[in-house]
């Protein structure tokens, strides 16, 4: 049997295991305090046995270091933070004051219009030249072989201030001779159909042709001759302005609206002139004076042709004469 350790010899051990646990509170009662976490491992530390207790069979309990490392050492050795007097009065709260509000940014510069692109003036339009200066320049044409035929220049008749004007084909041989449109046979019939819608030949109306010059025997005037001479028209119709134009036969309608179409296709339908001034296209009084079997019926048609002239312009037939 083993011997059992001397008295005081374990009254020695208990006295070192009651500081090692004394020590060890207060060590972990400052890691309470500072906040630290966890026991450091240290080298093993054997206290040398005392030479009463040299037996074997009991051995002193194995205590691991409890020395901090430097770092927590030199924590430790800081002093702590000295707490406020309780006497002290409390701090007060500072006011909240609310953030100032931000500035407005700085105004823009004023955004100037783009200068508007410069309009170029309008084309001044030409005034229309006086009919007696159209007239003294056809007068001295010689834009077209018919220069070297003619007698006279044929120009017009009538007044120039009048709503409608009646525009026919060419010269005849009277109208060469004497310089005035419509004084022949086809020009008497005319006369009467313009008395018929109630006007005065000489006050009412204008008269005239697409070309000035009479083509050598009565013939239909070529397309250059028309180009040539249809200029002076023009300046006619500009500067008369008539409310209505009536268009005697095939070459007139052509030149005036620009078609292809005979006379029997468009007559008794209002056409425009230069999108603006009313046409209506009839037949020419030398074809209503040809005897044919269509005579009479075309001779009803031009004066259904006249009377939606008067209507178009608010004229009452003339009364019928008495026998």
């Amino acid at each position: 049997m083993s011997k059992a350790p001397p008295a005081d010899g374990l009254a020695d051990a208990r006295d070192e295991l009651a500081a090692v646990a004394a020590s060890l509170r207060a060590y972990l009662e400052w890691q309470e305090d500072t906040g630290a976490v966890g026991i450091p491992r240290g080298a093993r530390r054997v206290r040398p046995q005392p030479a009463e207790a040299a037996s074997p069979a009991v051995e002193p309990p194995v205590v691991r270091s409890l020395e901090p490392s430097p770092e927590r050492a030199a924590a430790a050795a800081a002093p702590p933070p000295s707490p406020e007097p309780a006497s002290a009065a409390p701090r007060r709260a500072e006011p909240f004051a609310p953030p100032p509000p931000p500035s407005p940014p700085p105004p823009s510069p004023p955004v100037k219009a783009p200068a508007a692109a410069p309009v170029a003036p309008a084309a001044v339009k030409a005034p229309a030249r006086a009919l007696p200066a159209v007239a003294e320049e056809a007068a001295g044409c010689t834009k077209c072989p018919l220069a070297t035929t003619r007698t006279n220049v044929v120009f017009s008749r009538g007044n120039p201030a009048a709503k409608i004007c009646f525009v026919g084909e060419a010269p005849g041989a009277d109208e060469d001779a004497e310089g005035t449109p419509f004084v022949g046979r086809a020009g008497q019939l005319l006369d009467k159909m313009i008395q018929a819608m109630g006007l005065d030949p000489s006050k009412d109306v204008y008269v005239c042709n697409i070309i000035k010059c009479r083509p050598p025997g009565n013939r239909r005037p070529e397309p250059e001759e028309v180009e040539a001479c249809i200029p002076y028209l023009h300046e006619q119709l500009a500067a008369v302005d008539p409310k209505v134009i009536v268009a005697l036969g095939n070459t007139a309608v052509a030149a005036l609206l620009g078609t292809k179409l005979g006379i029997t296709k468009v007559r008794g339908q209002w056409k425009l002139y230069k999108g603006k001034i009313p046409v209506m296209p009839t037949y020419h009084p030398s074809y209503l004076l040809r005897p044919s079997a269509q005579q009479v019926e075309a001779k009803k048609q031009a004066w259904e042709d006249l009377q939606a002239v008067m209507k178009e312009l608010g004229l009452s037939p003339a009364p019928p004469k008495k026998a």
